[in-house]
């Protein structure tokens, strides 16, 4: 088989000016994390050898060690499930409740109901579930798939597996459909069995929520009114929710009125009521208004959190100038209020998209200084970009030190990389298209057949036949229909 990513050599010569990063900047880690290399080791062996690996006393097992190696896994779904498989022949560990979760939404985000299900009967012969956490995931991932009747009578049938419905069960199910904007469909399991379960105020806060969601704030207006007919008084939440509901609707006069409406009533405006505020305005496209609530928060008293700054942020970065974005960055840090990685994806992003890809290495550097390491989606954003503005050299450097298991490659990954090896049209370029296509394949991610169709084009045109051929078998094996090539 054709040589593995993790050596970039091997795949494109680099231009002679090697692009150096700076110091702590995209290391992904100075020492390899022990989970992360069992999730490299996992997606590097095969079967046989990975069972006879997992088996040897080298690694001290836990549930809190597989959890982790099953989150580092995530977006390799077929890769997780053969570890957990392995795992659970293991002759001295046995899953835990949270493993068993993680396999089943692993198994049920990937659409593959009957490991799923299976799992769940595994889990419960071993007597560590399944749990409403259990039913929650299976429903969310039923609903997410196109499936909301599905999530429905999962909750409908918990007592069937041993664990009873209750309030926070019913919540839960009223919550993923509104989530997924199934609001009618949760708005009439809510009529039937409001009374069974004693509907609370998180229970109205839920349909209120999902008629915003859909920018329906009438309704959700209707639903509040109910409410407070049936002797349960609004809170925070409540308000927080139908002014965030009137931003999603553009109707940013009404949310002032209803912000003045709730400071007439004395409301105790929180934090989140602030950060509405900063994000609806800066969303609308009023900047100005945004950083006088801001400022208008610090002078009564509240103390941004992390949230505020991240929605502050974000507006400066799409509305106004990354420059100003980056000086509240340093104010915030410089107040003691630490950042997360979501602040260091939105300035990251913003550095990127006004070409500042120096910067936004060095910010990358960053993230490790604050105990973080920089997530897929981080590195995702730096690649794309590299590749838009053609150092595809950079782009294929940053990927190969994804290789180490501590930031492992997405499907999104693997298809900008891809994308991007036909812009110069370079027949070793072509050649790399086909290596990543190949590694997608083997870590369990299934391309899409013009994904395939434009690799196997690429590499004749270029009169790579030999390579082209190899790639059309692997594509037979994937299930694929063949395409009639003349090579």
């Amino acid at each position: 088989m054709f040589q593995k990513l993790s050596h970039l050599n091997l795949l494109l010569p680099l231009s002679k000016q090697q692009f150096s990063l700076p110091r702590h900047a995209v290391t992904l880690a100075d020492e390899v994390a022990e989970d992360a290399a069992i999730a490299k080791l996992v997606l590097e062996s095969d079967p046989k050898s990975l069972r006879e690996a997992l088996a040897k006393p080298t690694f001290q097992w836990t549930p809190e060690l597989v959890d982790k190696v099953l989150k580092r896994l995530w977006n390799h779904g077929l890769k997780a499930l053969q570890f957990f498989k392995h795992m659970d022949r293991h002759p001295t560990y046995i899953h835990s409740t949270s493993g068993f979760d993680h396999a089943i939404d692993i198994a049920a985000r990937m659409r593959d109901y009957k490991t799923a299900w299976a799992l769940v009967g595994r889990m419960r012969s071993l007597r560590r579930g399944p749990t409403p956490r259990t039913f929650a995931i299976i429903s969310e991932r039923y609903v997410s798939g196109g499936k909301a009747h599905r999530a429905v009578n999962v909750f409908l049938s918990m007592h069937k597996h041993g664990c009873r419905q209750d309030l926070n069960s019913f919540n839960t199910i009223l919550d993923v459909l509104c989530k997924s904007k199934r609001v009618e469909m949760a708005h009439n399991l809510f009529k039937i069995f409001q009374g069974r379960f004693k509907a609370d105020t998180v229970s109205y806060n839920i349909i209120a929520n999902g008629y915003c969601l859909v920018k329906r704030t009438s309704m959700a207006l209707q639903v509040l009114k109910e409410m407070v007919e049936r002797g349960i008084n609004p809170t925070m939440v409540t308000y927080n929710t139908l002014l965030k509901g009137y931003f999603r609707c553009n109707q940013v006069k009404e949310a002032w009125e209803f912000y003045l409406e709730m400071k007439k009533r004395k409301c105790e405006i929180d934090v989140v009521t602030y950060t509405t505020m900063v994000h609806g305005f800066g969303v609308a496209g009023e900047v100005k208004k945004s950083r006088r609530v801001f400022d208008e928060m610090v002078k009564e008293g509240v103390k941004p959190s992390v949230a505020t700054y991240n929605a502050l942020i974000q507006v400066l970065c799409k509305k106004d100038s990354v420059e100003n974005a980056v000086l509240v960055f340093e104010e915030m840090v410089g107040k003691g209020c630490a950042p997360n990685l979501i602040t260091f994806n939105v300035v990251i992003r913003g550095l990127c998209h006004v070409g500042e890809m120096e910067r936004a290495v060095e910010f990358m550097g960053k993230i490790e200084e604050h105990g973080f390491q920089p997530s897929v989606q981080t590195c995702n954003v730096v690649i794309r970009y590299f590749c838009d503005s053609g150092e595809i050299e950079k782009g294929l450097e940053l990927f190969g030190k994804m290789g180490d298991g501590s930031c492992l490659p997405n499907l999104d990954t693997y298809n900008v990389l891809i994308g991007a090896m036909f812009v110069r049209k370079k027949s070793e370029d072509l050649v790399v298209a086909g290596k990543l296509l190949i590694e997608m394949v083997e870590r369990g991610f299934l391309p899409r057949k013009f994904t395939f169709n434009r690799v196997l084009n690429g590499l004749v045109l270029t009169g790579n036949q030999d390579f082209a051929k190899e790639i059309l078998r692997m594509q037979s094996r994937c299930g694929h229909l063949l395409r009639h090539l003349k090579l």
